[in-house]
């Protein structure tokens, strides 16, 4: 029938444009799918070869540090450092409850390091893991995704105590440090020199960092390398230290507090600058804890301070050596001119009293610094004052940093008028001069600054930077380059007075109070020193007859050159709270003196 006819007339067209439409949708899914895999296809293969690559920063293994005669100081050896990369992560809170549970580190530690807005890709953890550490890491790998271990270089100082504060440490870059422009072209992680010449030589130890791309698994692990740009290790370097020398000094310090610097009068070179208490640098290279540093900071006897060039003592009877340049190049009095020594030097309602009680006698130059006499120098001081023998002090050196290459240096203290207007508001008064005039007082000195002094007087006047660094060889090119030695300049202080000083000193030796430092393989000329600990006396005068608690006693100061006729040598000794520096203090620069010598004939040849 027509109706029939009709209805499949109707199915027909609609079969029609079925049709007509599967085939426009067959068209369209055809052109994206060309679209994704040809137009398209090169940019969709490399996010997906993103997914499943990596890149790690490869970190160069750093320079290593060397004493004059080419003895290990600071090496490196492989261990495992601990990572996690942000990009494969999964459940940050799984993971830091997981974590603990195989690797000896505090969950607030990881979490710490995981916030902090410098850190990008992977983040370290923990430095130095142990092998079962990461034995257990590696079998639970399933369930620590991010979680990668990396085998690299970490810092080792053989000689652990010895040298530390000469040498530093290394550690993490902390995040105030990334703030600063001199550590710009760094980023979060890096190792880096916080202390010692390890800090101060960071740029030439630090070599440049490598790059490596892997293709890791769905839990991030390493499965294979792509590319590697290899890093560069650091320049080699070679200190001015003799770690004969330098293990002596500490080992003559043994558990007192102090410190011995001994130097090359002629061109600074430090071959000892020893201070104690130490502490073992690969304690605080390995990645310490912040309980373990809080440890170390609050230590009462202060393991981190180099004493050497951060400890400021009165120097005591030692600074009557720039008392005598002092007198005879203001003439206020001669060398030969004798002065009445009988105890006592009355001033105003005042008496001041030399250490030994009767006295002198007649003394001149030689005596006084012989003997140590004080009323010697309370005349000399009284009459010139205080801004002339502030003058002299300074052009020897003190109140100002000597410029040794390493951090945090402290200047001292050279009080003058001016400065005491300044600083305290008050005039200088005469009877603080007298103080002065025997090393006490405002003034303070460094035990480098001892050192450096005496050599000004060993080599008659010449002036010259303490210097750490001798040579480094440069990693790009294996070549050794020698360090140029500081430029010098000379006191203009005649030859006599440093004539006059030197016949003093060599007395105080042979006669004076210095007779325990004296030697039978070579000449030495010194000078004793006792530093009041002002601050921690009770008030009111010493019981001469009752031995001081420790913490009361005075320090103990020596300083020295030889041979006398053609100094090599120059040394200070400083020992905390050990009284006189006759008896504690010059005994053990002989012994160094006479070790250096020793050394000196049988020296290997140096670089």
């Amino acid at each position: 029938t027509s109706r029939q006819a009709n209805e499949l007339a109707d199915i027909q067209n609609r079969l029609i444009f079925v049709k007509i439409g599967f085939l426009m949708l067959l068209v369209l899914l055809g052109l994206r799918l060309w679209q994704l895999q040809v137009r398209d296809g090169l940019h969709y293969q490399e996010l997906a070869r993103d997914n499943r690559t990596r890149s790690i920063v490869l970190e160069p293994a750093r320079g290593l540090l060397f004493d004059r005669n080419g003895e290990l100081l600071a090496n490196n050896i492989p261990s495992f450092q601990l990572y996690i990369s942000l990009e494969d992560m999964q459940d940050r809170e799984a993971l830091l409850a997981q974590l603990p549970q195989y690797v000896d580190i505090d969950q607030q530690e990881i979490s710490d390091k995981l916030a902090l807005k410098s850190r990008r890709g992977r983040v370290k953890i923990k430095t130095a893991i142990t092998l079962k550490e990461a034995a257990l890491i590696e079998s639970h790998r399933l369930e620590l995704p991010g979680v990668v271990i990396q085998p690299e270089y970490r810092r080792y100082y053989p000689l652990e105590n010895y040298a530390s504060h000469v040498l530093g440490y290394v550690g993490e870059i902390s995040e105030s440090q990334l703030k600063d422009p001199e550590f710009s072209n760094l980023q979060g992680g890096r190792i880096i020199g916080q202390n010692g010449v390890e800090r101060t030589f960071d740029e030439f130890l630090l070599g440049e960092t490598g790059e490596e791309v892997i293709e890791v698994d769905a839990l991030g692990y390493p499965k294979r390398s792509l590319s590697v740009q290899r890093p560069l290790a650091g320049d080699d370097l070679y200190l001015t230290l003799d770690i004969r020398l330098q293990r002596l000094a500490e080992d003559l310090l043994g558990e007192e507090a102090g410190a011995i610097v001994a130097l090359n009068p002629w061109n600074g070179d430090v071959l000892a600058l020893a201070s104690k208490p130490g502490f073992n640098p690969n304690d605080v290279s390995g990645g310490i804890s912040a309980k373990d540093w809080q440890r170390f900071l609050k230590d009462t006897r202060h393991p981190l301070t180099n004493r050497a060039i951060q400890g400021q003592y009165p120097p005591g009877s030692v600074f009557k050596i720039i008392m005598a340049a002092a007198l005879l190049e203001t003439q206020t009095l001669s060398a030969q001119e004798l002065i009445p020594c009988h105890g006592t030097f009355p001033f105003g309602r005042r008496v001041f009293r030399d250490w030994k009680a009767g006295g002198h006698g007649q003394v001149d130059l030689t005596k006084a610094i012989a003997e140590s006499c004080d009323v010697y120098f309370y005349k000399a001081g009284n009459q010139m004052g205080i801004d002339p023998i502030a003058t002299y002090a300074r052009q020897f050196g003190l109140g100002e940093k000597t410029g040794i290459a390493l951090p945090s240096e402290r200047s001292g203290l050279v009080p003058s008028s001016e400065w005491k207007r300044k600083v305290k508001g008050e005039p200088w008064y005469p009877g603080e001069t007298i103080s002065i005039s025997i090393g006490q007082g405002f003034l303070s000195v460094t035990p480098i600054q001892m050192a450096k002094m005496a050599s000004i007087v060993a080599t008659n006047g010449r002036v010259v930077q303490p210097r750490l660094l001798k040579a480094s060889r440069l990693r790009r090119t294996g070549n050794l380059k020698e360090e140029p030695e500081a430029p010098t300049r000379q006191l203009a202080i005649s030859p006599q007075t440093f004539a006059h000083i030197k016949e003093g000193l060599a007395a105080v030796v042979t006669k004076g109070t210095a007779q325990r430092a004296q030697s039978k393989i070579v000449s030495i000329a010194g000078k004793t020193g006792t530093a009041q600990v002002v601050a921690l006396k009770p008030d009111g005068d010493k019981d001469k007859n009752k031995e001081p608690q420790k913490e009361f006693r005075d320090h103990a100061w020596f300083v020295a050159f030889a041979p006398v006729e053609h100094p090599k040598i120059a040394v200070a000794v400083l020992v905390e709270h050990m009284g006189h520096g006759g008896s504690a203090s010059a005994p053990l620069a002989k012994t160094l003196i006479e070790a250096y010598m020793g050394f000196e004939t049988t020296q290997k040849p140096s670089l």
